[in-house]
């Protein structure tokens, strides 16, 4: 939902967030079941011609890209115009307050518990005398920005517009861990890129920010389409999928990189394990490429209280 407090009438209701309301009052309690019940939802709205919710989900892929993909899905879902979300005691911590009556954004929690080893084998080895593993998942709830008020808090490091500044050297540099070469060459036009695996060429000329999206899409390319991926999808989703990860990558970094999400009405067809793999793809390779581009300046997003509601 775009605001904390949603009024509206049934005539003006989109599918999707007509979904978001049968899903809240059915609230899946697995990481699973969340994660399939948000893509059924994705699904019949790009059935349905509608594409909103899916550009509200690759726009939430950057902005909380340390997040998982289940809970991007959820956020992106609940509060499609979420910009930086954190629980309660985060943004007290931050001397910012919850507004009175907003409601908060459900995501899943892991629990982790200990297990605990008999007493001979563990003292065959003391290292791994009590292992911390997961047992479940529980609901917290999160805040967006926008739902709290208090100090100024500063710009993160990401808010960039129409210029790469710094991002591209540590791109570059990214690349070059990865052991890929960059070159340039006008042979390739009219393309704007290439990739030939462990190597991106690029067409000189480009605008700087041009070239910084044709590079992400390139990488995104080397990362995840010269593997056995290659063989188990089509040259469209591939190519999709790289242009939805520079589409995440750029809008992150404030540039304006049109609507990547369109062509995903034409991709999918329905078809649930196809979408969801897709979008997981472009979540990780996304937040790798992101964690690579980021200055070493915290976001304040810690952990969410249980709260759901201020009273």
């Amino acid at each position: 939902m775009n605001t904390a407090i949603v009024t509206t009438t049934a005539a003006t209701v989109s599918p999707f967030i007509q979904n978001l309301q049968q899903q809240q009052q059915q609230k899946p309690q697995t990481s699973k079941e969340a994660i399939a019940a948000n893509v059924k939802a994705l699904i019949e709205q790009l059935e349905e011609g509608h594409s909103e919710g899916l550009t509200a989900y690759l726009m939430a892929m950057g902005r909380f890209h340390n997040y998982s993909f289940g809970n991007i899905l959820e956020i992106a879902r609940q509060k499609p115009s979420a910009t930086r979300v954190a629980g309660m005691y985060a943004w007290n911590q931050l001397g910012r307050r919850v507004n009175k009556g907003e409601k908060g954004i459900r995501i899943l929690a892991p629990m982790t518990g200990i297990r605990r080893k008999k007493d001979d084998e563990a003292a065959k080895d003391v290292r791994t005398q009590n292992q911390s593993v997961l047992v479940g998942f529980r609901s917290v709830y999160v805040f967006d920005v926008s739902q709290t008020e208090g100090a100024e808090l500063p710009e993160l490091s990401s808010r960039v517009t129409g210029d790469v500044g710094e991002r591209r050297e540590r791109l570059l540099d990214f690349i070059a861990g990865q052991g890929i070469l960059l070159e340039y060459k006008e042979s390739i036009a009219p393309a704007l890129g290439m990739s030939y695996g462990g190597r991106i060429v690029l067409l000189p000329g480009q605008s700087p920010a041009e070239d910084f999206s044709t590079l992400v899409h390139e990488t995104a390319h080397e990362l995840i389409h010269k593997t056995s991926r290659r063989i188990l999808t089509t040259k469209v989703v591939r190519e999709t999928e790289a242009e939805a990860i520079a589409f995440v990558v750029g809008r992150t970094i404030g540039l304006d990189t049109g609507r990547a999400s369109a062509d995903y009405i034409h991709l999918y067809a329905g078809n649930a394990a196809l979408l969801t793999e897709s979008l997981e793809v472009i979540q990780k390779t996304s937040a790798l490429i992101l964690s690579a581009l980021e200055s070493p300046i915290t976001d304040g997003s810690a952990e969410p209280t249980e709260s759901e509601e201020v009273a």
